[in-house]
């Protein structure tokens, strides 16, 4: 009786998803087919889940990996009475149901589409369910071809280490990816060996058995590792002129192949399915204790980073929602400084950035606030992860530490110069820079207390320390560390260009020239006005001295924001790829330092 249940259930799935792609003229009906008996037993027999509450913390997750079948998991939402949204506006314009899930839908968590990425969010929600001593679980569906990416396997070593047993993936092996056969083909040998091999339990399934899947999910449930079901599959299940053909993928019929499709495909009634509803985990509110911050002395030389991790201590002693990630470089970011106090607050992702990325976002999904951090340089590996995690709504702060050629030695391999671009064009992002201790240690709390995606860049070299304890840092400010009425120009630096400009200053004065020293703190959101304002105030000229590429950084944002405003401006960056060598040689060599901008001062006409 439940097996047929469950295969009209696919059979409607799969009218579903006909009508929907015909109706919008486009999408990947093909896909959605052979994953049609996978959904229809996920949503209808294995997973419990609160039908009215889809952020009920006991519901069991469901990620689609592979996005573009999104139109099967609006079907089986849509079919389990979880949304209401009429399934023919799929693709328009308004409509929740976007082209590849977003979270414009509440039973959606996360954005998929870019592939490869979804196991490692489900890594994140695992891990998230042992840290909460929560019994959900966990289910990724994954398409054949994506698992070709390189992160879909940084993730399966990292769930085996964590021995993520609420964790179980599933394969959609239908063989033919965009333009052709996979790599693997319907080779299932060839993909248990590879998931065994790092360390996960598999089972091998007709994807297209409704009997041989409920029993290999209920199997699943009995393991102490990982799971993968693999099921074999065929693209286009169920009709006759598309089942296991090529040159169909991203295709949707036209109205007369879906009148000729529709009467190949069963057209039962709906069955009467109960979803079952979770158990429900009593767990203690964790009291949130004072926040203790660390206190600086002036001058005193520390680098942003180490401040970055006294901060990450001080907000992990006072919140257990404070979770820090890192790349294996904690003891360089600074970020162990939370583990020596917080060790179950700390969640080493080794040297595997992009599956740092997805983790970080399932875990920040699921409720933690998220510090995740590496070298500036590495966080470039993984922005597309990072680009995936901002439509995800995520609460979700990356740090970048040993930014810049002020790094000295260790050469341009490790030499963050295109961050600030990277952050600054994801939507609605929040970009801070610290310039010492004080402001780092501020800004790294006041990000926790921000919803969305932050980033905070920060420095290797020690700084001095420039402003007191007590002062105060705000978003979308930035903080004016010397002026005069007589200022022949305004110079904005951020970070390492800061204390340049303060030893211009200071030079300057020496010859009776005076300039504004403003440090932008937070570059984005930037209130501009006011910015526009001081600098009109001060000489309407400036200059901008940045550790980073021309492109992309303050110096581009900031000509871009006053253009036609009457304000001249003069730009110092990084304009060549960089050589190794002592900080001060190379802030001096690529034209960032404090002696660039006296020269540029006395010449600005």
């Amino acid at each position: 009786m439940v097996t047929k249940k469950l295969k009209d259930m696919a059979n409607i799935l799969r009218r579903d998803v006909l009508k929907m792609t015909t109706a919008a003229g486009s999408g990947h009906p093909t896909s959605c087919l052979s994953a049609a008996e996978i959904m229809s037993v996920l949503f209808f027999n294995e997973m419990s889940y609160d039908i009215k509450n889809s952020f009920n913390q006991d519901n069991d997750e469901f990620i689609l990996s592979k996005g573009h079948a999104a139109p099967i998991l609006y079907s089986s939402l849509y079919r389990a009475g979880t949304i209401k949204t009429n399934l023919m506006s799929l693709r328009k314009l308004g409509s929740p149901l976007e082209g590849h899930p977003v979270p414009s839908l509440k039973w959606i968590k996360v954005a998929t589409g870019s592939l490869g990425q979804g196991l490692s969010v489900g890594v994140g929600m695992a891990l998230a369910a042992k840290l909460q001593k929560r019994k959900f679980m966990t289910y990724v569906l994954l398409g054949d071809s994506e698992v070709a990416e390189g992160s879909i396997y940084e993730a399966m070593e990292l769930a085996s280490h964590y021995k993520l047993d609420n964790l179980i993936a599933v394969v959609d092996i239908n063989r033919l990816g965009q333009r052709g056969e996979t790599m693997l083909g319907h080779n299932i040998s060839a993909y248990k060996k590879r998931f065994e091999g790092f360390g996960w339990k598999t089972i091998s399934v007709d994807g297209h058995n409704i009997k041989e899947l409920i029993k290999a999910l209920k199997q699943a449930k009995k393991s102490k590792k990982p799971i993968v079901i693999l099921a074999k599959t065929l693209k286009g299940k169920g009709l006759s002129f598309l089942e296991n053909k090529e040159g169909w993928h991203g295709k949707a019929l036209d109205e007369k192949q879906l009148k000729n499709a529709l009467k190949e495909i069963p057209n039962p009634s709906i069955p009467k399915i109960i979803i079952r509803k979770p158990k429900t985990i009593r767990i203690k509110k964790p009291n949130k204790g004072k926040l203790i911050l660390t206190n600086y002395k002036p001058n005193e030389e520390k680098a942003t980073r180490e401040a970055y991790g006294d901060a990450l201590a001080n907000l992990a002693k006072s919140d257990s929602k404070i979770i820090a990630v890192d790349g294996e470089v904690s003891n360089s970011t600074f970020s162990q400084k939370l583990k020596k106090v917080r060790p179950k607050q700390f969640i080493e992702a080794y040297i595997a950035e992009q599956n740092m990325v997805g983790m970080a976002l399932g875990l920040s999904i699921k409720g933690f606030n998220i510090f995740a951090s590496t070298f500036a340089a590495f966080l470039s590996r993984a922005h597309d992860q990072i680009r995936m995690a901002a439509l995800s709504k995520p609460n979700l702060t990356f740090c970048g530490s040993h930014a810049g050629i002020s790094i000295g030695e260790d050469g341009p391999s490790q030499m963050g110069l295109e961050d600030i671009a990277i952050f600054r064009d994801l939507p609605d992002s929040i970009v801070f820079y610290p310039s010492d201790a004080v402001s780092a240690q501020k800004l790294t709390v006041l990000s926790s207390g921000l919803r969305g995606l932050k980033y905070i860049r920060t420095t290797r070299s020690k700084t001095p320390v420039l402003y007191k304890n007590n002062e105060n840092f705000k978003i979308r400010d930035f903080k004016i560390l010397k002026q005069s009425k007589s200022d022949k120009a305004v110079v904005i630096g951020a970070g390492i260009t800061v204390h340049e400009a303060l030893k211009a200053y200071e030079g300057l004065k020496k010859k009776k020239i005076n300039i504004a020293v403003v440090d932008l703190y937070c570059i984005k959101p930037l209130d501009t006005r006011k910015l526009g304002n001081f600098i009109k105030k001060h000489g309407k000229r400036l200059i901008v001295a940045e550790d980073h590429y021309s492109e992309g950084g303050l110096g581009e944002m900031l000509a871009e924001t006053f253009i036609g405003s009457g304000i001249k401006m003069k730009h110092l960056a990084v304009r060549e790829t960089p050589h190794s060598g002592k900080k001060d040689e190379l802030l001096r060599k690529y034209g960032i330092d404090f002696s660039a901008i006296l020269r540029v001062v006395k010449n600005f006409r």
